[in-house]
């Protein structure tokens, strides 16, 4: 492990490390953080297979997954149940969902040892929350978002997020303003800029 890493995960630092088990496609691999080094890559916490809120996640990424391909982003969905549970998942009911199942791997979180470092785990329940995680090509952690078990997440705004991470990440200087969206106005920080956004901001 590179002793450089934080040991959680924090914004704008190196994202944890993890060697686990992975459902890829019908094969169990092994896979860690350093094998998409050099790429997008985002880490999609979710409390378990079989449940009730997370095959409608699952599931809505899957129909937007040339989106996120198109990005060059690497996903990879993360619980604690294990791969043969995975893989039953995907037979029993995710495969009805959306054709030939999910197309990105299912990491498996035993003991919820990624999922303490990211700071998702929940103790008394035993699982994971809902947690997304975009780690930028250099292994750096650029948006962090947790939700609690209860709420699923939208996927426009995982792709708006994305999108806007990417923007900054290859245009250092430039600051995205609330609600911004592809196309729209960027800021541009500057001492002439100090209290005088009003006049820039939604011209």
């Amino acid at each position: 492990m590179d002793n450089n890493r934080m040991d959680v995960a924090q914004v704008g630092q190196p994202a944890p490390d993890f060697e686990v088990q992975a459902l890829i496609g019908e094969k169990i691999k092994t896979v860690s953080l350093g094998d998409y080094e050099g790429k997008w890559t985002v880490l999609f916490f979710y409390p378990g297979d079989f449940t009730f809120v997370c095959p409608t996640e699952l599931v809505s990424v899957a129909e937007r997954y040339d989106e996120f391909s198109e990005l060059g982003v690497q996903f990879l969905a993360v619980s604690v149940d294990s791969p043969h549970v995975h893989k039953a998942w995907q037979e029993h009911e995710l495969s009805k969902m959306v054709e030939g199942g999910l197309p990105y791997p299912m990491l498996s979180d035993r003991a919820g040892k990624m999922g303490k470092r990211y700071l998702v785990y929940d103790f008394e329940e035993g699982r994971d929350l809902r947690g997304f995680f975009l780690i930028d090509p250099e292994g750096v952690l650029q948006v962090v978002e947790i939700l609690n078990a209860s709420m699923g997440r939208d996927v426009d705004e995982m792709l708006r997020l994305t999108r806007g991470a990417q923007y900054v990440y290859s245009r250092r200087g430039e600051e995205l303003p609330a609600c911004w969206q592809p196309g729209d106005p960027t800021l541009k920080p500057s001492e002439e800029m100090v209290g005088m956004v009003w006049t820039t901001w939604r011209k």
